[in-house]
């Protein structure tokens, strides 16, 4: 493997106040937003800024046989009693290579309105409205420009009904990914110390991406979901890795203190922790920069994990595997000083009693075969 950091010795841990530090920093802040928001009193103001996959709303496609003129679209959309800010109105672009395509989406916010009766959930609460209600709207506002031309060829709508039931699913797929990535690695380590260690390092990235969503207003939709899914993976590979190599190097160096294992085995695995990274990162820096806005959120969302991922591993959720191994376990994984220099004298002395024993016994058989041998074969 390329090795960038050639013979590394960095003291990652005797840093690792600063990182998790950081780390409170940015989770109080992405708290600080979501109450901030909650006790606002504006009924248009959201803690997360939920796209239409979860709140429900529309996606209309208009085609025109002319360049379309994106402020006159919306003032006729916003005239058919939709408020102006909660229109999204996105160019299509065209493909290398061919013509420019004269194609607007236009995302409308949830306009379905539903009955919820007392007692009754939010999935199974009726709508009085028809689904396609923004499609409608965006018809009639065609046909107020006076455009022969415009025409959509494109509608998708979300109930919010769907949208609640949508938003329960994301929580729960993401609840039994951790819980399922706890059990394997607790069990494949044989530790309670690496298995929590490493979903306090998942729940750290998860908190942190969904406050600065928050801070920020990036909408949160299905795509949302797959990169935090597809985050929880990546990080929980690189922690894995890191502790991997923990647990190769403490078969060979028992006697050394665990944070100091650990903070070579963290420089060992550097290398590969920086390309593996490096590589990931440029890609997402070119769906942040080209992605467009259908892949804004889905961009971003990946862009903030990586980062906060990577430094997870190595500043999170090795110093908790840490300090549960020494406040908790009950067998420790190592020792160091009196107690390892007793071992090794046990282990010593029971190996030199068993060698003394062992040819004190072959000497005895031969001397006896000796003796029961006839004079004449002596």
């Amino acid at each position: 493997m390329i090795e960038i950091f050639k013979h590394a010795n960095y003291d990652f841990l005797g840093k690792k106040w600063i990182f998790i530090g950081l780390s409170w920093v940015l989770i109080l802040a992405g708290l600080v937003s979501v109450v901030w928001r909650l006790a606002d009193g504006n009924p248009n103001t959201h803690p997360f800024n939920m796209g239409i996959d979860f709140a429900g709303g529309s996606i209309v496609t208009v085609r025109s046989g002319n360049p379309i003129d994106l402020s006159k679209l919306h003032k006729s959309i916003e005239s058919q009693g939709i408020p102006g800010p909660s229109i999204v109105l996105q160019p299509v672009n065209a493909t290398l290579g061919q013509k420019p395509k004269n194609e607007v989406l236009v995302r409308l916010p949830n306009l379905v309105t539903v009955e919820r009766k007392a007692g009754e959930s939010e999935t199974s609460a009726k709508a009085t409205t028809n689904v396609d209600v923004g499609k409608q709207k965006v018809s009639e506002a065609l046909k107020s420009l006076g455009d022969s031309s415009l025409q959509i060829i494109g509608a998708e709508a979300v109930s919010p009904q769907i949208g609640a039931d949508l938003r329960n699913r994301a929580i729960y797929v993401t609840l039994v990914a951790c819980i399922g990535m706890l059990i394997y690695v607790a069990f494949r380590f044989k530790s309670w110390g690496f298995g929590i260690g490493a979903i306090i390092a998942v729940i750290h990235d998860v908190l942190i991406t969904l406050g600065l969503f928050s801070i920020f207003q990036l909408e949160i939709n299905l795509t949302v979901i797959a990169a935090l899914l597809t985050l929880v993976g990546y990080s929980m590979n690189d922690t894995i890795v890191i502790f991997d190599r923990i647990r190769e190097m403490l078969g060979l160096r028992r006697r050394e203190p665990l944070e100091k294992v650990s903070n070579e085995a963290i420089n060992q695995t550097l290398s590969r922790t920086i390309i593996t990274s490096g590589l990931t990162f440029l890609t997402v820096v070119a769906l942040v920069a080209f992605g467009g806005e259908v892949l804004k959120s889905f961009s971003w969302c990946l862009f903030i994990g990586i980062i906060i991922g990577t430094y997870s591993s190595i500043y999170i959720a090795s110093p908790f595997m840490l300090w549960w191994e020494e406040h908790f376990a009950r067998q420790p994984i190592t020792g160091s000083g009196a107690a390892s220099g007793a071992a090794s004298a046990v282990t010593k002395t029971v190996d030199n009693t068993l060698t003394n024993t062992t040819g004190a016994a072959v000497r005895t058989v031969k001397k006896k075969a000796k003796k029961s041998r006839p004079a004449s074969a002596r």
